[in-house]
C-alpha cells in the first residue's frame, strides 16, 4: 500500500490492491455531474498502467484489458460500475464534497466515513474492476472496464452511451450491495417535479422569526430502503405545520431533503409568529414530537423536532394562499410502498419518494421519484403524483425516466456465476431483483443481447452518512469476480 494510506484503518485488509484503489478513489471528489476530477484520476491511472482506453462525449470511459496469455480467444467480459457518489453529510459535519477527500473510518468489521456518505456505492465495485488490471494472479480473457458518469442523479452516462461503444456481450455489473446474492432484474424509474411560483406579501411587523427543524432521521436509499417504514422529514414538517392551524403564522422559507433518490432526513421551515403565541406553540410542538417519536421509535429513534428562535430578518413571507397550497400538497403527495411484487417474495414492485423541497429563482420546487419493475405501474404512480401537483396548480415536469431490467433466469452468465459461487462457498446464492435503478436496464436497452448479472459486497446505509461496507464480504466479492472471469476464460480457451 502507499505510504500515505492510513494504516490504522486499512491495515491487513484483503485484497490489498482493491483497498488501495478504493482509498485512491476516496481521495478524489466525485459528486454526481461533477466527475471531472475523478475521470482525470482514472485516465492518469490507466496511462500509468499502460492500459488503452477511450472516452465518449458525456465522459464515460472504456478501458480494454488484454487477456491472460493463452486465453485471447475467450469472449470479452465487460466489468461495469459508475464513478460518481451520492454526497450526503450530517448537519454538524463540515465537508466540501467538491474539494475534500472522504475521511475513512474503521469500526469492527466495517469501513465507513466520518459524518458523510462513504462512496462504497459504487467505489468498491470500481476499485474491484481496476484491481483486475494489476492482479497478476487472475486468469481472464479479454476484459473491458466501463466506467459511467452520473448514475446517481440521472443515469446520464448509461443513457447517453453510444451504440457500439462496447464490444463485449457479457456484462458483470459491480453495483449491488448484498453478499451472497446475484441480481437479475431492477425497477425502472421516473422523477416527477412540481414547481410553484413564489407569491409574497409583507410580514406582520409584530411577528417574530422562529424555525421548526426536523432532523436525526435515518433516511436512506429511496428504492432499497423505501419498505422500511422510515420517517420522511418533509412529511413530518408539513404535519408539524398543520398542528399550528389554530394560530396565525407566516412562512418565510421551507426546505428539505437533498437528493431525489434519497429519503429526506432533514427539513426546516422559517416562520413568523406573534410573540404572545410562542409558549402555546412550544407546547404543541413538544406534544407533537412525543406522538411522532412513538410513531417512529423503531425505525427512527433519533428523531428530533425543534422549535427555536431565528435571527433571520425579512420583510416578505408567502402569501396565505401559497402557504396553504404548499402544506396541503406535501400532505397529499403519496410516499412509500404502493404495491409489492406478486412474483418475487418481499420485493417492492412500485413505490414513490417525496424527496426534496427547494426554493430558487422565484420558484418553490417539490421533487419526487417513482419506481416500478412494471412499466405501466411506474407510469400510473407518476400520473397520480402529477395529478396532485396539477390540482395544486403547479407546473409539472417528468424527468430522468429510465427502463427496468426484466429477469432472465435462463441466462448463461447467471448459470456460470451460480456454479462458481457454489464451488467457492459451498452453498447456493440467492437470485434476486432489486427495487432500484441499475444501469443494466439501460445498457440492455442500448445493447440488445447483453447477458448480464449484478453482484457486490454487503453495503448498508447507502445514500446516507450511515453508509458502510463489510470488510469480509469485500474479499468474498473479489474472489467471486476472479472465479467468474477464470471460468469463462477456461471454458472458452
Amino acid at each position: 500500500m502507499k505510504d500515505d494510506m492510513p494504516e490504522q484503518i486499512l491495515k491487513n485488509l484483503k485484497p490489498e490492491i482493491l483497498w488501495e484503489r478504493f482509498y485512491e478513489i476516496s481521495r478524489v471528489p466525485r459528486p454526481s455531474k461533477k466527475e471531472g476530477k475523478i475521470l482525470e484520476h482514472f485516465k492518469k491511472l490507466l496511462s500509468e498502467l499502460n492500459v488503452s482506453y477511450k472516452q465518449d462525449k458525456v465522459g464515460n470511459i472504456l478501458a480494454s484489458i488484454p487477456a491472460t496469455k493463452g486465453y485471447e480467444k475467450s469472449p470479452v467480459v465487460v466489468l461495469q460500475g459508475h464513478v460518481d457518489m451520492v454526497c450526503e453529510k450530517n448537519k454538524n459535519t463540515f465537508h466540501d464534497f467538491d474539494n475534500d477527500p472522504i475521511i475513512l473510518k474503521r469500526t469492527d468489521e466495517w469501513i465507513t466515513a466520518d459524518g458523510t456518505t462513504l462512496g462504497g456505492d459504487n467505489g468498491i465495485g470500481v476499485a474491484a474492476a481496476l484491481a483486475v488490471i494489476s492482479d497478476k494472479e487472475i486468469i481472464h480473457g479479454p476484459v473491458e472496464i466501463l466506467l459511467t458518469v452520473d448514475e446517481e442523479t440521472g443515469l446520464t452516462g448509461a443513457n447517453n452511451l453510444e451504440k457500439g461503444f462496447l464490444t463485449g456481450k457479457i456484462l458483470l455489473n459491480l453495483d449491488s450491495e448484498e453478499d451472497g446474492a446475484f441480481y437479475v432484474g431492477c425497477s425502472g424509474g421516473i422523477d416527477t417535479v412540481g414547481r410553484f411560483i413564489l407569491e409574497y406579501e409583507y410580514v406582520n411587523p409584530e411577528y417574530a422569526a422562529y424555525e421548526i427543524l426536523v432532523s436525526g432521521l435515518k433516511g436512506g436509499h429511496s428504492g432499497l430502503d423505501i419498505n422500511t417504514g422510515r420517517a420522511n422529514a418533509i412529511k413530518i414538517l408539513a404535519r408539524a405545520l398543520k398542528e399550528l392551524d389554530e394560530f396565525e403564522y407566516e412562512i418565510f422559507s421551507i426546505s428539505g431533503g437533498s437528493k431525489r433518490n434519497a429519503i429526506p432526513r432533514e427539513a426546516e421551515v422559517v416562520l413568523f409568529v406573534h410573540p404572545s403565541n410562542i409558549k402555546q406553540i412550544e407546547k404543541i410542538i413538544s406534544e407533537f414530537y412525543l406522538r411522532l417519536f412513538n410513531e417512529f421509535k423503531v425505525t427512527d429513534g433519533l428523531l428530533k423536532i425543534e422549535f427555536i428562535k431565528s435571527s433571520i430578518p425579512s420583510k416578505k413571507v408567502f402569501s396565505e394562499t401559497l402557504k396553504e397550497n404548499i402544506i396541503n400538497t406535501i400532505l397529499a403527495l403519496p410516499h412509500g410502498v404502493i404495491t409489492m411484487s406478486q412474483d418475487i417474495p418481499d420485493l417492492v414492485e412500485t413505490s414513490t419518494n417525496l424527496a426534496t423541497v427547494t426554493m430558487a429563482n422565484n420558484n418553490l420546487v417539490i421533487g419526487t421519484c417513482q419506481r416500478s419493475s412494471i412499466e405501466s405501474a411506474k407510469n400510473y404512480i407518476a400520473q397520480s403524483v402529477e395529478a396532485v401537483f396539477r390540482l395544486a396548480k403547479a407546473e409539472v415536469n417528468n424527468e430522468d425516466a429510465y427502463p427496468g431490467w426484466k429477469p432472465n433466469l435462463d441466462s448463461e452468465i447467471l448459470k456460470i456465476s451460480k456454479k462458481v459461487f457454489k464451488d467457492l462457498f459451498n452453498k447456493e446464492p440467492e437470485i434476486k431483483a432489486v427495487h432500484a435503478g441499475l444501469e443494466c436496464g439501460i445498457l440492455g436497452d442500448k445493447e440488445p443481447g447483453l447477458d448480464m448479472i449484478s453482484f457486490g459486497p454487503t453495503i448498508t446505509g447507502a445514500h446516507s452518512p450511515d453508509e458502510k461496507v463489510n470488510i469480509e464480504t469485500v474479499e468474498k466479492f473479489y474472489d467471486l469476480l476472479k472465479g467468474i472471469l477464470k471460468y469463462i476464460a477456461e471454458k472458452n480457451k
